[in-house]
């Protein structure tokens, strides 16, 4: 079957059916990927140690959600 085809009848489906589809599709493309998931957890490590180590400052919560 082709895509031609595939989007045809995806048309063809009830509203609710069509947006089940549309979610199943682009959650099978947010798929984490393992290497970034890697490097983000190397760099957090690296600024977790740093903030312990006095290299880097924190910023108390309250400024950060603090109303403009």
């Amino acid at each position: 079957m082709s895509s031609k085809e595939i989007l045809e009848q995806a048309m063809a489906l009830k509203p609710e059916e069509r947006f089940m589809v549309v979610e199943g599709l682009l959650e099978s493309l947010d798929e984490p990927d393992r290497k970034i998931d890697e490097i983000w957890v190397e760099e957090a490590e690296k600024r977790l140690r740093a903030y312990r180590e006095g290299r880097l400052a924190g910023i108390p919560m309250e400024e950060i959600f603090r109303d403009k």
